[in-house]
């Protein structure tokens, strides 16, 4: 089962965007310029409900790391 989390990996700001790409299996850069013009078209609206995700959305635990390396 997939779960969403913001990513500690590939993140620029809190982590939603490269989260959500990770989760929907596309491009992090594709996430990201969606975001910012919808954020630019929505005056705003979008950047909010970006704050409140950053909130909600937990952070990437180290189990859900997917490179197969043992560590201990």
């Amino acid at each position: 089962m997939k779960k969403l989390f913001r990513s500690e990996r590939d993140k620029k700001v809190t982590g939603l965007c490269g989260g959500l790409a990770q989760y929907l299996n596309v491009d992090t850069t594709l996430i990201r310029l969606i975001a910012v013009v919808a954020a630019f078209f929505s005056f705003g609206t979008v950047a909010l409900i970006y704050i409140v995700a950053s909130i909600l959305v937990p952070k990437e635990t180290f189990s859900s790391f997917n490179d197969h390396y043992d560590y201990y």
